[in-house]
C-alpha cells in the first residue's frame, strides 16, 4: 500500500470554490467513510479547513484511486468533476509525505508558519481514528508529521514569518498613521494586516470581505468598520492604503478601478491585484515578489529555508525507516525458517543418539544456534542497511528467492506486528 494525497487549497482554487468543496460535521464523516469504502483504498483521512480540502489515503492502485476520490469530492461538493479537476493537486508516495510535512509546518498556509494547521491536522486524525478509517500506516505517518510540525515551530522562527511578511510589506508604505486603509479579506493574513495597521496608529480601517459577518468581526477587533464586498470599488476612491489577501484566484483590483494615488499591498497567491496597476500614475504596488527582492523580508525567508531544511531531514529519516521496516518481515521470516531447520535437525539428533545426556544435548543445541545466528547476522544487518537505498526492496526479494521463503510468510509477520 502507498500513500496518496489529493486536494485543493488557496494556492490552486478560488475562495468561492473552496467554500463549496469544504465539508464539516456529518458531511465530513460521510465523505471519510465513502472514501474508505472504495475498493482501492485501505485507510483514509480528510483535512478540511477554510483554506484547503485534502484527502489522504493508502492505496494499491494509483490511477483508479485518483479517479474515484476526485469523483467523490465532486459528488459531495456538488461541483462537477470537470470543473473541480483543474484545481486539484495529486501527491504520491514520497511527494505525499513531503507535502504533509511541509503543510503541517505551515509552509503551505496562506499565513506562512501559522500554527493553527497543527491543530486542524490533529483533529482530522482524531476523527479518522474514532471512525476507524485509519490504520498503522496513516496513523504513524500523521503522528510523525505532527512531531515535525512541533519541531519546526520550536526550533525556527517560522511562527513569526507571516507577521514579518505583513510588516515588511507595510514598511515600504512609509508612515501609515493618519491614513485611511482598506483591507480586502478577513482571513489570517488579513487579520495580521489589520492588527499591524492598528498598532501603527491607523484609526480609519475599512474591512471588505465576501462574508460580511466575518469582515464585521475583524473590523470590530481593530476599531474599524465593515462594508460589503460589492463596495470595494467605491471604497478604493478614498483609500490611501489597500491590503488584499483573499485567495480569490482572480484580479479583484484592476487599473480602471483606481482614480487617486494609493499604496497597494498584495499578499495573495494567485494575485488579487492586477500587476498592470503599476502603470497608473501615483499608484505603488507591492507584492510578495517585491518584498522578497527588497530584502526587508529576509527574516521570513531565513525561517522558511530553515523549515525546508528540517522537512528534508525528517523526510529522509522517515523514508529510510519505512524502507527498513519493509525488509523486517522478510528478515523475521528468514530467521523463523532457520529456527525450524535447527529444531528439526536437533530432533533428528535426539532420535539417533537417544543416550545423549541432557547437558550434552543443550550444549549441542546452543552451538548450532550460535552458528546459525552468526551466519545470518551479517546478511540481515546488510539487507536492512541496503533497504534505505533506492531500489532497496530488491534485496528483500533476493533473500526470499535465495532461501525459498514462502512469499506469504513476510506478510503474515507484518500483520502480527500491526
Amino acid at each position: 500500500m502507498s500513500v496518496l494525497a489529493i486536494g485543493l487549497s488557496h494556492r490552486t482554487a478560488p475562495v468561492a470554490l473552496l467554500e463549496r468543496v469544504s465539508v464539516t460535521g456529518d458531511a465530513l464523516v460521510k465523505l471519510l467513510h465513502d472514501v474508505q469504502r472504495d475498493p482501492c483504498v485501505a485507510e483514509a483521512m480528510v483535512v478540511s479547513t477554510c483554506n484547503r480540502v485534502e484527502v489522504y489515503v493508502t492505496v494499491d492502485r494509483f490511477h483508479a484511486a485518483v479517479t474515484s476520490i476526485s469523483n467523490l469530492l465532486g459528488v459531495h461538493s456538488g461541483v462537477p468533476v470537470d470543473e473541480l479537476t483543474p484545481h486539484l493537486y495529486v501527491h504520491y508516495e514520497e511527494r505525499a509525505v513531503e507535502h504533509l510535512f511541509s503543510m503541517v509546518c505551515g509552509l503551505d498556509s496562506m499565513v506562512v508558519g501559522e500554527g493553527q494547521i497543527l491543530g486542524q491536522v490533529r483533529q482530522a486524525l482524531k476523527l479518522a481514528q474514532r471512525q476507524g478509517t485509519v490504520g498503522a500506516t496513516l496513523n504513524d505517518l500523521v503522528q510523525q508529521a505532527l512531531r515535525v510540525g512541533k519541531r519546526a515551530h520550536h526550533e525556527t522562527g517560522i511562527d513569526k514569518a507571516g507577521a514579518s511578511l505583513v510588516t515588511a510589506g507595510l514598511a515600504l508604505a512609509g508612515e501609515p498613521a493618519g491614513k485611511r486603509a482598506l483591507v480586502i479579506g478577513a482571513g489570517s493574513m488579513s487579520s495580521l494586516a489589520a492588527a499591524t495597521l492598528a498598532r501603527a496608529g491607523v484609526t480609519d480601517i475599512v474591512v471588505a470581505n465576501r462574508t460580511y459577518e466575518r469582515g464585521a468581526r475583524l473590523a470590530e477587533s481593530v476599531g474599524g468598520r465593515a462594508v460589503h464586498f460589492s463596495s470595494v470599488a467605491d471604497e478604493l476612491a478614498s483609500a490611501d492604503v489597500v491590503i488584499a489577501c483573499t485567495g480569490a484566484g482572480r484580479h479583484l483590483i484592476t487599473p480602471d478601478m483606481l482614480s487617486r494615488p494609493a499604496f497597494l499591498l498584495d499578499l495573495a497567491l494567485p494575485h488579487d491585484i492586477d500587476p498592470s496597476v503599476r502603470s497608473v500614475p501615483g499608484i505603488t504596488l507591492v507584492d510578495l515578489e517585491t518584498i522578497q527582492e527588497s530584502g526587508i523580508g529576509s527574516r521570513e525567508g531565513d525561517a522558511v529555508q530553515a523549515v525546508r531544511a528540517l522537512v528534508a531531514e525528517e523526510l529522509r529519516a522517515y523514508l529510510d525507516a519505512e524502507r527498513a521496516a519493509k525488509v523486517t518481515p522478510t528478515v523475521v521470516a528468514l530467521r523463523s525458517k532457520a529456527a525450524d531447520v535447527v529444531e528439526a535437525e536437533l530432533g533428528r539428533l535426539r532420535m539417533r543418539l537417544p543416550g545423549l545426556d541432557e547437558r550434552a544435548r543443550d550444549e549441542v543445541a546452543m552451538t548450532v544456534q550460535r552458528v546459525v545466528d552468526k551466519l545470518l547476522h551479517e546478511p540481515t544487518v546488510r539487507v536492512k542497511q541496503l533497504a534505505t537505498c533506492p531500489g532497496g526492496d530488491h534485496y528483500a526479494e533476493a533473500l526470499r528467492e535465495l532461501f525459498d521463503l514462502d512469499p506469504k510468510m513476510p506478510e503474515a509477520v507484518r500483520e502480527v506486528e500491526l
